[in-house]
């Protein structure tokens, strides 16, 4: 037997005593649902690092640099002692996770290693503990659930949880391993026959998996003028960890007060309209699963709509990328080419285009419907939009075919923006195709209303035709970027001191209001009026309206509004009623679903990190 110098010998006891004495506990191991939070405890870590950090793995058995995310050991107050705890709440990915902990330290950063915000990604040279394996319980019912209209007034679409193959996606990291997380089986299934503005209670799963809790939404009213909906662009989610992406902590404040307006709303039917950079998943596809349990308290009760921005579908092989459009489509979306966009939504219509790969055909294109006294529709800025394209002749033919003497407004929506003072050159080439292609479009079927999103802030024009402001919105329709639901990049309306070589944008004439604010939109409308009133979420206040009359004057907030840094602030109290309370009758709802097969990808930044300083950028 072969016996090893004593020195060695004692090297070797040393290290096994080392990793032996670093305790790593998690309770509970079993959990029920996304959301329920889990302890993870740990002690006996010897000259703590204050970059010493804490991993997420799912599977248990990923790779190490394969982390869903991480949290730093220092966010514990007690981690100088070399034990502490942090408590998160998980997302089911349907499959198990384990906690890994790692020691690193500054002289270990490899400035090559970073994440979307060019901050280093932690190391995975020295492990230190790894915990019990967590578990999701079968047999408690669907996740993710979301409704939406279908083509036919008196149906709802329910959609819940989510699958398809890696090998479906087009570039990395959505089809590698880093960013792809099996993402089960959607569930697609529609509700026939519904009264007209009837409260419905509904569930959905099965007897073998389970059921989700009880479930209601209100159907819509064909015989209605009312309509009611909430709006936005470019809100992602938010999750409890960094990774490797950045996330969107804002979106939490976005959908607490948009569900408070639908609470306060009782029995009036409503829905959500969401212009554009939905998850900000970018190729790591748990940043869905996070993003649909984020918005499931919403989207379970009313119709989330939806349109396609550039971070659900960017990337270099893009079928249609035009000459003029060579700066502006670019790796944005990560690889997933439309993927998980196109098979966890469907919305009305057939709209497609083929991805020219395996990928499945791109859909959620553009698309429109009525709801009240308001005809809605729905274009892609990321597709084929100009004369003679599939969608010019869809939203030509749509506009003219409007019955005005029912929805006697017309409210056009999609992602980049026509009209911003944010003027980024980028996308300088694609607004003027639009000015050139869709504007005509517009003020010749007296659209009223244009939101777009992209651009991370609110901002209304006045009624606008060729960058000259009309009296009137026919012919000259309101202008209002509202990508201000949660993305944090932000174009800059004033010199920051700190930043002196950052572009300044201006405050044109007929930029009515900006707002550097966080927040969403209301829109209210009868066959009279239509309100369109800015949230603030900050305080849950409104901070702009417009109302834009039948007749076609157009009114803008109030005289109580003053100039702050190029932008007009306050708040104004809305002349219509926005809580309406009421009574209907309870209906039972019944669901049968069919499986569609879905792939996706998804990772991202962190809200919680407390060694690095988040930078800001133009980016959008």
């Amino acid at each position: 037997m072969m016996k090893l110098p004593l020195f060695l010998l004692l090297i070797s006891l040393v290290t096994q005593t080392s990793l032996s004495e670093v305790t790593i506990s998690v309770t509970p191991t079993t959990l029920q649902k996304s959301g329920d939070t889990v302890t993870i405890s740990w002690s006996n870590v010897d000259s703590p690092s204050k970059l010493d950090w804490l991993g997420l793995y799912s599977p248990p058995d990923s790779p190490h640099d394969h982390f869903i995310g991480y949290k730093f050991l220092s966010s514990s107050p007690s981690w100088k002692s070399g034990s502490g705890s942090i408590s998160l709440p998980i997302t089911n990915l349907r499959s198990n996770y384990s906690f890994r902990i790692f020691h690193w330290t500054e002289s270990e950063i490899n400035p090559k290693l970073h994440d979307h915000d060019h901050n280093p990604l932690p190391g995975t040279a020295h492990l230190l503990a790894e915990s019990d394996v967590v578990v999701f319980e079968p047999g408690h019912g669907p996740e993710q659930i979301h409704l939406a209209y279908t083509d036919v007034e008196d149906e709802m679409r329910v959609m819940f949880v989510v699958g398809t193959n890696r090998e479906d996606m087009c570039d990395a990291p959505a089809n590698g391993s880093t960013g792809w997380r099996d993402p089960g089986w959607i569930h697609d299934g529609v509700m026939k026959d519904l009264k007209k503005g009837v409260r419905y209670y509904y569930q959905v799963g099965s007897d073998s998996k389970g059921w989700s809790t009880t479930r209601s939404f209100v159907s819509r009213n064909g015989d209605s003028d009312e309509t009611i909906a909430f709006m936005f662009g470019d809100m992602g989610t938010s999750t409890p960890y960094a990774t490797f992406i950045r996330t969107q902590d804002e979106s939490i404040a976005t959908m607490k007060w948009i569900l408070r307006d639908i609470e306060a709303i009782g029995d009036k039917h409503a829905f959500i309209s969401h212009i554009g950079d939905i998850s900000y998943a970018r190729g790591y596809s748990w940043v869905w699963d996070h993003f649909f349990t984020q918005v499931e308290p919403v989207a379970s009760k009313v119709p989330y709509h939806v349109c396609i921005g550039n971070h659900e579908y960017d990337w270099p092989l893009q079928p249609w990328k035009p000459d003029w459009a060579y700066a502006v489509y670019g790796t944005d979306g990560g690889g997933e080419c439309g993927v998980p966009y196109s098979l966890k939504f469907n919305m009305p219509g057939n709209s497609s285009e083929s991805t020219g790969t395996r990928a499945p055909a791109t859909r959620n294109l553009y698309y429109s419907f009525d709801t009240g006294a308001v005809h809605f529709v729905y274009i892609s800025t990321e597709t084929n939009f100009v004369s003679g394209s599939s969608q010019y002749n869809f939203i030509k033919q749509d506009l003219e075919s409007v019955n005005r003497s029912k929805t006697p407004f017309v409210v056009v929506q999609g992602h980049r923006p026509m009209y911003t003072s944010s003027n980024e050159n980028r996308d300088a080439p694609m607004r003027n195709k639009m000015l050139e292609h869709l504007e005509p479009l517009f003020t010749k079927n007296n659209v009223t209303l244009a939101l777009w999103g992209h651009v991370h802030r609110y901002e209304r024009f006045c009624p606008v035709n060729n960058f000259i402001c009309g009296s009137t919105w026919k012919g000259f329709p309101v202008h209002a970027v509202i990508g201000m639901a949660g993305q944090d990049w932000q174009p800059i309306w004033e010199p920051r001191a700190d930043h002196p070589n950052d572009p300044i944008f201006p405050q044109p004439a007929m930029s009515m209001y900006r707002g550097g604010e966080f927040g969403y939109t209301k829109l209210v409308a009868t066959k009279e009026k239509l309100t369109l009133a800015y949230v603030g979420n900050h305080d849950g206040q409104i901070h702009d309206m417009v109302e834009i009359l039948a007749s076609g004057e157009v009114l803008s907030g109030d005289d109580s509004f003053g100039v702050d840094g190029g932008a007009r602030t306050g708040v104004v109290d809305s002349t219509f009623s926005w809580y309406v309370k009421g009574a209907s009758v309870l209906v039972l709802g019944v669901f049968v679903g069919y499986i569609l097969g879905y792939a996706s990808f998804s990772m991202k930044k962190n809200g919680n990190r407390p060694s690095w300083t988040p930078v800001k950028s133009e980016e959008t």
